[in-house]
């Protein structure tokens, strides 16, 4: 939407890493079943533009799984309303830790 781009169009990298980030706790919230938070995001370069009207979409993989934390790929990908391409416009690593309701880190129970 126009209220989340700057004056050339070009939609604000803070919505985009807002964007990524919610994808990637899921994740983490899914594996780790429960609460999890971001702790970190590492590695993040902006490819191209996403443009205003354009389709995004993030794409998440589980990389790595420590006792309390999980590192989580997030790609993200823009298409033109009326094109076929898609194209990378960034990717970066989030580092969640599992927390239980007072906020602490918790194990994480391994899947087999």
């Amino acid at each position: 939407m126009p209220a989340d781009a700057n004056a050339y169009g070009d939609i604000f990298g803070g919505w985009l890493m807002s964007l990524m980030d919610s994808g990637a706790g899921l994740i983490a919230a899914r594996y780790s079943h429960g609460r999890a938070v971001t702790v970190a995001m590492d590695g993040m370069q902006f490819h191209a533009p996403v443009k205003i009207g354009d389709e995004v979409s993030v794409y998440g993989t589980l990389v790595k799984v420590g006792r309390t934390s999980m590192a989580i790929n997030v790609e993200a990908w823009r298409r033109h309303r009326f094109e076929e391409t898609e194209i990378k416009v960034t990717e970066a690593v989030f580092t969640f830790v599992a927390v239980d309701e007072a906020g602490a880190p918790r194990p994480i129970k391994q899947e087999n």
